[in-house]
């Protein structure tokens, strides 16, 4: 149970409140200009964590396929990482000013109901691993919440809103792929 890819993804986990404290906490280290886009130094911290994190989603899932070590726990804990990790920036974010909270509420609704399905389904003895559609909602997600960190740099530096559209195009891949994950997994609520 505990091999190598869970054990990556249980890091993610730990990284969590890591992330959250330099975010919310007011650390006196100062701001880091990058070309003119101020950020403080705990908050770019914060930010470099939060890729690091998703970046090992596609590590331990490499990983797993690769040596054949794919776990019914980490089917369920992968998936439920990722939404730890997303949801702690997302709320970190709205309590910042830095997201719309109607977006986010959304998002974690959909990432609610997806989670309590899987609960009726493991409960069925069924442990779905996610599909690709809900591995691009997880990745537009994880870019836009990025770009929110990080102030929408570079893009800012053209007035360009790509944070904006990448949480649009995030909420978007989230809605569609809870939509497509019930209406798969509809025979849960039968009978």
């Amino acid at each position: 149970m505990f091999n190598v890819p869970n054990k990556i993804t249980i890091s993610r986990v730990l990284l969590i409140p890591i992330f959250v404290i330099l975010m919310v906490v007011d650390f006196p280290w100062g701001e880091v200009s990058l070309n003119g886009i101020s950020i403080p130094v705990e908050e770019l911290i914060a930010a470099v964590i939060f890729v690091v994190a998703s970046t090992t989603d596609w590590i331990d899932g490499y990983y797993a396929r690769k040596y054949q070590l794919v776990t019914n726990f980490g089917k369920f804990l992968d998936p439920l990482a990722d939404k730890l990790l997303v949801t702690a920036a997302l709320v970190v974010l709205v309590g910042l000013g830095a997201a719309p909270s109607w977006i986010v509420i959304i998002i974690l609704s959909r990432e609610f109901a997806v989670t309590g399905l899987r609960l009726i389904l493991a409960n069925e003895g069924e442990v779905v691993a996610a599909n690709m559609l809900g591995k691009i909602k997880t990745w537009t997600q994880i870019i836009a919440v990025t770009a929110l960190l990080m102030k929408n740099w570079p893009f800012a530096l053209w007035h360009i809103p790509f944070a904006d559209i990448a949480l649009w195009v995030a909420a978007f891949f989230t809605i569609w792929s809870g939509l497509d994950y019930f209406i798969k997994n509809k025979h849960a609520f039968q009978g």
